[in-house]
């Protein structure tokens, strides 16, 4: 789902950049290819800021309804996350020594486990 929601997102501004800038929606008359790719890579960087601009806004205010909007006109309701397990033998680190202690202790033992060591 991450990967769907990313390719939204991206595409998306896209088209909305290509589509502003080919019917002149903006009020902007090119004739060059050239020009019309650069302007439309300048109309979607815009687009695709302001609405990502809006949503870090919305989050940060809880203004659900904004972020949502913010969200569908890029693609996708939420921005994907990305978070995947941590690979093996990765270890959090804790501020608090207890709890990094722990989890250290535990740590070691799974290893000595893996290892074959009792």
């Amino acid at each position: 789902m991450n990967l769907f929601a990313s390719v939204l997102r991206t595409l998306v501004p896209l088209l909305v950049g290509w589509v502003l800038t080919v019917t002149g929606a903006l009020g902007i008359e090119v004739d060059s290819v050239a020009v019309a790719g650069g302007v439309t890579a300048a109309v979607t960087a815009v687009y695709y800021l302001l609405l990502r601009l809006a949503e870090e806004a919305a989050e940060r205010l809880e203004w659900e309804p904004l972020r949502l909007v913010a969200g569908v006109l890029l693609g996708w309701a939420r921005p994907p996350s990305y978070e995947e397990p941590p690979p093996a033998g990765t270890m959090r680190v804790h501020l608090n020594a207890d709890t990094f202690a722990e989890e250290l202790r535990e740590a070691i033992r799974r290893n000595m486990h893996l290892g074959g060591h009792s």
